[in-house]
């Protein structure tokens, strides 16, 4: 007679592990052009996705201008090292932010991401 079969999963997780962040401190505020940066990619996303036709229908969910809109989505044309050193900026504790949406838009305009990096680099003193 034939001895039972017995299997052992062994389960292998492929996923590389993501290094540890350490914990901030929650008091203080976002940036506002890092909440901004994160409505850009939310409104790209929903117009991809087909849950907006158009920028201008999501102009008009907003309650914004078309000009603003496009102002804001803007900063999806900053280098990905940029966008990510914007999401990386600390919590501002008091007083005005050190980075403004403002600055950003000449950086935005620029097409060449090396000359983009260099402008951010005097930006962000």
């Amino acid at each position: 007679m034939n001895a039972p079969v017995t299997r052992t999963v062994v389960r292998v997780d492929f996923e590389p592990e993501l290094p540890h962040r350490p914990t901030v401190a929650t008091t203080g505020r976002v940036p506002r052009v890092m909440r901004l940066l994160a409505l850009a990619h939310r409104i790209d996303g929903m117009v991809r996705d087909g849950e907006l036709d158009d920028m201008a229908e999501a102009a008009r969910q907003l309650n914004l201008t078309r000009a603003r809109v496009t102002q804001i989505t803007n900063l999806l044309l900053l280098a990905p090292e940029i966008q990510e050193a914007i999401l990386d900026l600390p919590l501002v504790i008091k007083g005005r932010d050190s980075i403004t949406e403002r600055q950003l838009r000449p950086i935005a305009a620029e097409p060449d991401w090396n000359k983009q990096r260099s402008m951010w680099r005097v930006v962000n003193v």
